[in-house]
């Protein structure tokens, strides 16, 4: 064979080997994006679809529905890596992801065949909760199939660009599921929205399922996990190999607390908490946010891919080091920037007419509440909540023991109610005047029932939420990348799995609860900010310390 030849011949294999590998990192982005997309689909419509399913139960079973509903958003989700990580490790990586594919997606089209409350009863919200346990298992079992996969068919120099890819299956799954609904409401009108056109996302799942599987069955498994297999060092028991054994169980915690907990925390702050604290707290019109958080996670996508390759060059440790210290140190400076530029009424309104709690400090609980159903009706709980949902911030003083909370406004006062042991009437109309006075205090101190459409500064609110959203992408981007290459090859889909649906699903998925739990027990908006701020900073010093630099690693040696 001539020189010539050997050079074309290098170049078409070269050439051949790339196209495996674009369509490798296409097939897996795709379904990762489409099975993330099912998944956020029932939290951007959880009040709409709560209404639907959970409105006629009594309250003993509407506890106990959206206990379950909650688990099955978050809880079930480590269970499912568990399984799937197992299977993955021991039968292979593609047999895997295309079971989890197909369970996502025929769940997500069937919640939207599902009859609601008013058409077949009791059995409507035990088979949506039914739908959502088997959504739950499937997505715990995805991200890590995904990801092993992905980083089994890159070459060590490239790693952390293609799994960047999977990386921003976040980024386009929220954009997807904003767009559809924003378009399937402004086609069908609010109206036929809430009474049928909800349905609509769920059912074109069908449709992205059916494309998913097609791509994902033209790959072939991962050439590592055959290699694995041909040489017969398969694990038996991957899970008591990766959570038993001390010497991986360490990489496990370490990845757990230096790497995903900060991931879940930072990426649910940045997405779903700046929402929640621009709507609920800050008052800001649902349109204007969506709008801003749409941008912004649109943006985001090539943030992910610019991190993830420059991971490839500098080192997954200084980036994943400088988000979460950046995220750390500016986390106040940028809610209080928020403040200002989304409602700046609020903040003067605080100066010239500071709110007080005077209470009991015995009566006042810790209004930590996951599922949005318990029942905290002393009058200081009532006080309090009340604020926190307003989005006021409060100062805290001690009461006379056994007297009824008071709220000053200014020099305005305000007796709170005290709703245990009254019935479900005489508490909605105790509430409804208490409320009724408490309005009218704060209105006329100059705190705005709504942000002033006309004073919402929207670019700079949204350059705000950029930037956190910045940071978060700074951890998320080549987290994936590093941890496969902590793990080695006979339980990395095990050994990933589970510590970053726990990172994402538990520390992430506890955020908002923990976070009005805090501002209704100090009275300071911001209080929030410190759950995220405390585990990033933990996460921190465990990345430091005791995990390495991987950029680079030759995986298949491990």
């Amino acid at each position: 064979m001539s020189a010539t030849n050997a050079v074309a011949d290098g170049i078409a294999a070269g050439s051949a080997e790339h196209r495996k590998l674009r369509r490798v990192v296409f097939g897996t982005s795709a379904g990762t994006i489409f099975e993330a997309y099912d998944f956020i689909l029932f939290g951007s419509l959880a009040p709409l679809i709560s209404r639907q399913f959970f409105a006629g139960v009594n309250e003993t079973a509407g506890f106990i529905f959206a206990l379950l509903t909650f688990a099955a958003g978050f809880a079930v989700r480590p269970f499912g890596a568990l399984l799937f990580g197992r299977i993955g490790d021991r039968t292979g990586r593609k047999k895997a992801f295309l079971i989890t594919i197909s369970m996502m997606g025929l769940a997500t089209f069937g919640i939207g065949l599902l009859p609601t409350y008013a058409t077949a009863g009791i059995v409507a919200p035990i088979l949506l909760i039914a739908l959502r346990i088997v959504q739950g298992l499937a997505y715990g079992g995805e991200y890590g199939g995904a990801v092993v996969y992905t980083a089994e068919h890159s070459p060590n120099g490239r790693r952390g660009l293609y799994v960047g890819w999977i990386q921003t299956a976040a980024g386009f799954a929220l954009f997807m599921s904003f767009l559809v609904i924003f378009v399937t409401r402004t086609i069908v009108g609010e109206e036929a929205f809430e009474a049928w056109g909800w349905r609509i996302p769920f059912l074109i799942s069908i449709g992205l399922l059916v494309i998913s599987l097609w791509i994902r069955l033209t790959l072939e498994e991962s050439p590592l996990f055959r290699k694995m297999i041909e040489e017969g060092r398969a694990s038996k028991a991957p899970l008591k190999e990766a959570f038993l054994e001390w010497r991986h169980l360490k990489l496990v915690l370490a990845v757990l607390l230096g790497l995903m907990s900060v991931q879940g925390v930072l990426f649910y702050t940045a997405h779903f908490y700046s929402q929640f604290f621009l709507t609920e707290i800050l008052k800001v019109e649902g349109a204007t946010v969506t709008l801003v958080m749409m941008t912004v996670t649109a943006i985001s996508v090539l943030l992910y891919v610019f991190f993830s390759w420059l991971s490839d060059t500098i080192g997954r440790k200084p980036i994943i080091l400088a988000g979460g210290v950046l995220a750390v140190v500016t986390a106040f400076p940028l809610f209080h920037a928020l403040t200002e530029a989304a409602n700046p009424a609020v903040a003067a309104a605080r100066a010239s007419s500071p709110v007080t709690v005077i209470a009991d400090p015995s009566e006042c609980s810790l209004q930590f509440d996951p599922v949005g159903r318990a029942a905290f009706l002393s009058s200081c709980d009532i006080a309090k909540s009340t604020l926190a949902r307003r989005g006021i911030g409060y100062d805290n003083a001690e009461g006379p023991p056994g007297a009824p909370a008071v709220i000053l406004v200014g020099e305005r006062r305000i007796e709170s109610i005290d709703g245990r042991g009254l019935d479900d009437g005489a508490l909605a109309a105790a509430r409804g005047a208490f409320e009724a006075r408490l309005a009218e205090a704060l209105a006329d101190a100059g705190y705005p029932e709504r942000a002033d459409s006309a004073a919402v500064d929207v670019p700079l609110v949204m350059l705000l939420i950029l930037l956190l959203v910045l940071f978060a992408v700074m951890v998320f981007a080549p987290m994936a990348a590093m941890a496969i290459e902590v793990f080695p090859t006979r339980i990395r889909y095990s050994a990933l799995s589970l510590p970053y649906h726990i990172g994402s699903g538990w520390f992430g998925g506890f955020l908002p609860a923990i976070a009005f739990a805090t501002v209704a027990a100090t009275g300071d908006i911001y209080s929030g900010l410190w759950y995220p701020i405390v585990v990033t900073a933990i996460g921190m010093l465990v990345l430091a310390f005791l995990l390495p630099e991987t950029k680079g690693r030759d995986i298949s040696r491990i």
